[in-house]
């Protein structure tokens, strides 16, 4: 162990190591009996090593600020706005072409915005919506570049 292994354990550092313990049981790592056996064992603890000792077997999380979530939405909108744009450009053309024509009849280029309007719609739910897994947006995303490639 290292040597501030034996330092006292602040509540701050118990109630962190509980809410790891919390994510990993939430994750499916934990059976009901450890995650009560390892709580209880975290309120218990009076030093830094017996904390990290209840953490040992489990992997370390991923812990996403605040900040960091909205830095990846904001890139992550930046690129759909991007992507909606270039979807736009045949709706454009299409909206031209209905209006140098006359103007007559049902605003037909109206279908051809669809091409625009559901990946907008689909990408939007997917990084606002509820349970927006950012994760699994990216991979996917990462997935398609790679298939376009």
């Amino acid at each position: 162990m290292t040597d501030d292994a034996q330092l006292r354990a602040s509540d701050a550092q118990r109630d962190s190591a509980a809410a790891e313990i919390r994510e990993h049981y939430a994750a499916g790592r934990l059976t009901d009996d450890e995650f009560t056996e390892r709580l209880d064992a975290v309120y218990q603890a009076r030093t830094q090593g017996e904390l990290r000792e209840l953490r040992r077997d489990l992997p370390a999380l991923r812990i996403n600020t605040g900040a960091e979530l909205a830095e990846r939405r904001r890139r992550l909108r930046g690129e759909l706005i991007q992507e909606t744009g270039a979807a736009l450009v045949p709706f454009l053309i299409c909206t031209v072409i209905w209006a140098f024509t006359g103007a007559g009849g049902s605003f037909w280029p109206i279908w051809v915005s669809l091409i625009a309007i559901i990946p907008l719609i689909r990408n939007g739910w997917a990084l606002y919506g509820p349970g927006a897994d950012l994760d699994a947006y990216e991979r996917k995303r990462e997935r398609d570049r790679r298939r376009d490639r």
